[in-house]
């Protein structure tokens, strides 16, 4: 199982990848690790690929959007 962390607090597991039927666009499936008020634990997402690896701007400095912190 490996969780990731959300740049933005939140932890995630990661179900696997899947491909997008009409696109082929890579696909990442995961898990809510947490309830909020909007969305019970259990929930599932799906985010391209490129968004899931990708890098965001915090204050000036490039970090993951989502770092692996357990696997």
């Amino acid at each position: 199982m490996t969780i990731y962390e959300h740049y933005k607090g939140g932890t995630y597991k990661l179900i696997g990848e899947a491909v997008h039927s009409e696109t082929l666009e890579p696909l990442i499936i995961y898990e809510q690790l947490y309830k909020t008020k909007d969305y019970p634990k259990g929930t599932l997402w799906v985010r391209p690929k490129l968004h899931f690896e990708g890098m965001v701007l915090i204050d000036g400095e490039e970090a993951p959007r989502f770092k692996k912190i357990e696997e």
